[in-house]
């Protein structure tokens, strides 16, 4: 799990907004971008060209 401080420093390499941990499916993700960036062995992969897609229809 993420730590809180982290959370609170980590931003959207996209557009600098801020990031939902979405727990439950280990990703964060962006409301503005509909962006869903991984953490992997607690670890967030802000690579853009690794991101999925959110489906809209949420």
């Amino acid at each position: 799990m993420l730590g809180k401080e982290l959370l609170d420093v980590l931003c959207c390499p996209v557009c600098r907004g801020d990031l939902f941990y979405a727990k439950e499916v280990s990703e964060l993700h962006c409301k503005k971008c509909r962006l869903a960036y991984a953490v992997k062995d607690d670890i967030a992969v802000m690579l853009v060209e690794e991101a999925r897609k959110l489906d809209d229809s949420k």
